[in-house]
């Protein structure tokens, strides 16, 4: 089995043909082995060059809000009134660790991604 580590966006797209070719492979037989071992080395790489960035938080609401099949109205009451959501998913208002935290629960978006820095516009004020 000659199988070499991924270095290059060209050995990559070889191992992606290859690993396309041998897709129905049954796993326990060799063609299946290569295919698993190809599928490892590919991911690595693609980790490695390729690193997943967390959302933005305001479009991480936005989104969740929209997979929800619901609007901004449903942030009142949990991050503050209608004039305080308007602030935050405008950028203008910073979100806090308690809207952060009433957001992860009630929407299941995680802190993780609430908690990043993300732009805002003109001057944030002050809890």
């Amino acid at each position: 089995m000659d199988i070499k580590p991924i270095h290059t966006d060209d050995d990559l797209a070889a191992a992606h043909r290859e690993i396309e070719a041998l897709w129905h492979a049954q796993p326990g037989t060799p063609e299946g082995d290569r295919l698993d071992i190809l599928i490892t080395l590919a991911e690595a790489y693609e980790r490695a060059t390729s690193p997943m960035t967390p959302p933005d938080p305001i479009d991480a609401i936005l989104f969740r809000l929209d997979q929800m099949g619901t609007g901004r109205a449903a942030l009142k009451g949990l991050i503050g009134g209608s004039g305080r959501v308007a602030e935050v998913l405008n950028r203008v208002r910073p979100l806090t660790l308690p809207m952060i935290r009433a957001l992860s629960e009630h929407l299941g978006i995680s802190a993780d991604i609430l908690v990043q820095p993300y732009p805002l516009r003109g001057r944030a004020l002050a809890d």
